[in-house]
């Protein structure tokens, strides 16, 4: 059985400084009640990895609005405004990657891989300053690993067990994050007692703690 935690007792296990991937695509499959108790505990100093800034008042949003990330690991910024303001300010720092990249960096921590090779972003800014390698003629860019110490994520329907289902698109990047992390927290709309075993995206080894999502 998994320890069951509120939202807020999930966003005071993070740390000031903490490096949190944070599932969803835009505002898709995303744990919005933990990043809202993220926000009023203002954890700040953070290390965000996730796909992208989303909408400048909604979930990941709120954490670059509210000044509590120093970096931001992505693939793009376009939604969200206040991410650009801040990045040509200067007041904050933005690694960009292309999203097949930055999936299969994540996927290369969860399952204990050396890194990833990829053509993607050859002849580009993409490779400066990465280790270029030729196989047979064709040039690839090494890229490492990515973890976190947290990833908070989301999922349609958890059991007591940890295990995970997704309804649709909700899945996006949130299976490989709950592999990637040294703490993992899904915040579920409902949980049930026992999901059926073909009904399960993310087994309950990977999840540490669950959240139930409050209702409005």
């Amino acid at each position: 059985m998994k320890k069951i935690i509120t939202s807020k007792e999930a966003a005071d296990l993070i740390k000031d400084g903490s490096t949190i991937m944070v599932g969803g695509f835009l505002s898709c499959g995303v744990p919005d009640k933990i990043i809202d108790e993220i926000v009023k505990l203002k954890k700040k100093n953070l290390t965000l990895i996730c796909n992208d800034t989303s909408y400048q008042d909604a979930d990941k949003g709120l954490l670059i609005k509210n000044n509590l990330v120093k970096k931001v690991i992505t693939t793009h910024i376009g939604t969200n405004p206040i991410t650009g303001e801040k990045l040509l300010s200067g007041q904050i720092e933005v690694e960009f990657y292309p999203m097949g990249t930055l999936i299969e960096k994540i996927h290369a921590k969860g399952s204990g891989l050396g890194g990833v090779l990829t053509p993607t972003g050859i002849g580009t800014i993409l490779e400066e300053g990465k280790q270029i390698i030729e196989i047979k003629g064709k040039k690839y860019i090494f890229e490492e690993p990515l973890g976190a110490d947290f990833a908070i994520i989301y999922g349609t329907k958890a059991d007591k067990y940890g295990n995970v289902n997704f309804r649709g698109t909700t899945r996006n990047f949130n299976p490989q994050m709950a592999t990637a992390a040294d703490t993992v927290i899904i915040q579920a709309d409902e949980i049930v007692d026992c999901l059926d075993p073909n009904e399960v995206v993310i087994p309950g080894i990977f999840i540490d703690y669950i959240v139930e999502r409050e209702k409005n």
